[in-house]
């Protein structure tokens, strides 16, 4: 007597099949979403920030935005140059310096109109950068040691150069004012954009497609991941080192234009800890202080998100007094909070370093 053994069920298996394959596409796909994460997590970050404050905050809104952005463009623009030394694996501690003394220039050459104001400012801060660049490219002196004297240097100049006055306003019938208070997309914007903040995002976009596109992007990660392999290549190490800190310089000069509009004057004594504020959007952004591995996009989020979070701090006090509580976020306990959040992401961008090494290995 013959049997007849069972049909495999056919459609069942396929199911199966078809099922273990998306496990497996996901399995494939963790990498790679945990590579996101960490290459994004300061905008992922910075979304959610937003998006509790719009939640929490009923004065939280489009103006509130548009104060962000126009306070810290000219961080954002020190720190654009800032990414491009510390990819390098140098850094510039005379940033701040440098602001200030081309504030100065502006204001002393307010008389002969904006633009001349402002081309002399700029010339100013490049000129610094280009000292800059040659002690630390050509006389191979530490970026730490030869940017911390140049940030000495500049403010005596700067205070000399006012006659050891703390400041020194700008000439009343100078255009800075007018073209100070400009405004894009008066018309169709509701409010209209103040000219800083189409200024820092163009900056930022030329800094993208620099970094990107062009072999001087190229030589700059390449020095800063392996500078005695870049020279053996070929690589004009010197020449680049040169050229990212006259870019740093030159953007900061263009800042102290901004704070000479700010200030309605020039000032020898601000910008102090204004290196330190961009350092940390550097980082904040994912660029690595060993240089390297960085991203210019990721410098503009990095600068939003601290901007944002100094924000909400302010914001947070408000809150809390107009629903009865008191104010417990002082100006030190800001500091402390600011503190801990950039140490954090200098903890995990070491992690993530040490885990790229071993997988290198």
């Amino acid at each position: 007597m013959s049997t007849v053994s069972p049909q495999p069920d056919t459609k069942a298996m396929a199911e199966s099949k078809a099922a273990m394959t998306r496990v497996d596409q996901i399995k494939a796909r963790l990498p790679m979403i945990g590579d996101f994460l960490r290459q994004q997590g300061a905008l992922i970050a910075l979304v959610i920030v937003v998006a509790f404050s719009f939640i929490r905050y009923d004065n939280f809104n489009t103006i509130t935005i548009i104060s962000i952005l126009n306070f810290n463009a000219q961080f954002g623009l020190i720190a654009l140059g800032m990414t491009f030394v510390i990819m390098t694996g140098g850094i510039d501690l005379s940033v701040g310096g440098i602001a200030a003394l081309a504030s100065v220039v502006a204001a002393l050459n307010s008389s002969h109109g904006f633009f001349y104001a402002l081309a002399m400012a700029v010339i100013a801060g490049t000129i610094v950068g280009m000292v800059n660049g040659i002690i630390v490219a050509w006389m191979r002196i530490p970026p730490f040691i030869a940017t911390l004297a140049t940030l000495y240097i500049v403010r005596g100049i700067a205070l000399r150069m006012i006659n050891d006055a703390a400041s020194i306003n700008l000439d009343q019938k100078s255009d800075f004012v007018t073209i100070g208070g400009t405004t894009v997309g008066d018309g169709f914007l509701n409010p209209p954009l103040p000219f800083t903040i189409p200024l820092l995002l163009v900056a930022f976009i030329i800094g993208i497609l620099v970094l990107r596109y062009t072999r001087f992007g190229r030589y700059v990660l390449a020095i800063g991941g392996n500078p005695e392999a870049a020279q053996l290549m070929g690589l004009p190490v010197k020449r680049t080192l040169f050229l990212v800190y006259t870019l740093s310089g030159a953007l900061s000069g263009l800042v102290g234009v901004l704070l000479a509009i700010n200030l309605n004057g020039g000032s020898a004594t601000e910008g102090n800890g204004w290196e330190l504020i961009a350092i940390a959007a550097v980082v904040v952004g994912g660029t690595l202080l060993t240089g390297g591995i960085g991203s210019v996009f990721g410098t503009l989020v990095g600068t939003l998100l601290l901007g944002t979070i100094v924000e909400i701090l302010q914001l947070e006090n408000n809150y809390m007094l107009d629903h009865g509580g008191q104010a417990f976020l002082n100006f030190f306990w800001q500091n402390v909070i600011r503190g801990v959040f950039l140490l954090i992401v200098v903890l995990l961008q070491s992690r993530l370093q040490q885990q790229r090494a071993r997988r290198s290995t």
